[in-house]
């Protein structure tokens, strides 16, 4: 099974094909998800610090520019309501519930 890694809070085996923002809240990381995974919001983004994701989707890239969003491609952002874990991969979480004091959405679907 892959490993995800959150640098500071530690590494945790998923399912490999699993969204990766319900890989993260199932394992105690309280990323933000407004929209409910939906692309909308953005507020699930992640930095990918190592591993390798798809190519950035065309659902991602409008995302971004709805929210002014600038460097996505140089700073290795990726929505984890739009991605799949298929191998290890290090991310930092840009935006979680204890920096922001914001709650979570509704749980985005598999």
């Amino acid at each position: 099974m892959p490993k995800v890694t959150i640098p500071g809070e530690g590494t945790f085996e998923v399912e490999k094909g699993k969204k990766l923002v319900l890989a993260l809240e199932d394992n105690g990381i309280k990323i933000l998800h407004q929209c409910g995974g939906r692309a909308k919001c953005t507020t699930c983004r992640v930095e990918v610090l190592e591993g390798e994701f798809c190519d950035l989707s065309n659902i991602e890239q409008e995302a971004f520019a709805s929210k002014g969003i600038e460097g996505i491609f140089e700073d290795n952002l990726r929505l984890s309501c739009q991605v799949r874990v298929e191998g290890d991969i290090t991310v930092r979480p840009m935006l979680t519930v204890e920096r922001t004091g914001k709650k979570t959405g509704p749980r985005p679907s598999d």
